[in-house]
Parts: structure tokens; sequence; C-alpha cells
């Protein structure tokens, strides 16, 4: 028992510093930006408790969203192109999501190699500093496991 908790211990150990360094933003300045998000997105963890946005369901729900492959979330109608993208392995790194948010449909293009390939979202992120903030903040919430 007591090799089992030095085990898991350790493996916290390893994991923290893997988890800081995939969120290189800002989360409190993310918790901000994110405001731009909330028309259309929500942050609801497992147990239904909203940790973010005001209950949105235009977007898919973000809790976890770093380190999911794209189109996940059970029961939410994604674009054909996001589902292409992440039957193609898509992950939600932080460089991935950035470059995501900050152009969705031209993202989708260049990541498929699609010239027609579109995305359902409509807004940009106008600002790299903003998006990696939003990351951050959706770290701080919650990594798929």
């Amino acid at each position: 028992m007591k090799n089992q908790f030095a085990l898991v211990a350790a493996a916290a150990l390893v994991a923290g510093p893997v988890l800081a360094q995939e969120a290189s933003g800002n989360a409190e300045a993310g918790e901000k930006a994110f405001r731009q998000c909330i028309t259309c997105h929500v942050v609801v963890n497992d147990e239904g408790e909203t940790l973010a946005g005001r209950n949105a369901r235009v977007g898919p729900n973000l809790y976890k969203v770093p380190g999911r492959h794209a189109g996940e979330v059970e029961d939410f109608k994604y674009s054909a192109s996001l589902l292409a993208a992440g039957e193609k392995g898509l992950v939600w790194t932080e460089e991935e999501f950035v470059k995501y948010a900050l152009d969705p449909t031209g993202y989708l293009r260049e990541y498929l190699g699609d010239s027609s390939a579109r995305g359902a979202m409509t807004h940009k992120v106008r600002k790299e500093d903003e998006a990696v903030d939003i990351y951050a903040y959706l770290v701080s919430m919650g990594v798929h496991d």
C-alpha cells in the first residue's frame, strides 16, 4: 500500500510541471478574456456545476478541453470539418487551441489541407496573448484525462 501511495505521489509531482508547461498564459487574465466566449460557450464540470459562462449551448462545453481530441463532447453537433480534424488526430494543446481560436476556418483548412473546410465558430479571438490566457484559464478548471 505504501508503494502504491509513493507511485501516485511521484506521478503527481511529475504531472504537475507538465500541466503548468501546457499553459503558458495567465489564467486570471484568461478569465477576463473568456467573457467574449460566454455568448456561445460554458464550462460545466462533471457534477453539473457551471464553472464559467452563462449556460450557453451554441458551442460545446469547454470543461477539460485541454488535452481532449477535437469533436468529443457527447451530444454536440460539430461541423464536419472539426469532426474530420478530430478523426485526423487533433488534440487541443495550447498551440493548437490558440491557432484555432484566432481563425477557426483558416485553421481547419490548413490542418485538413482542404480549402473548403469550414468551422462553425464564427467569433475569432483578436489577440494571440488573449487566446493563450483563455487556454490557461481552461487548464485551471481541468484537463482531459
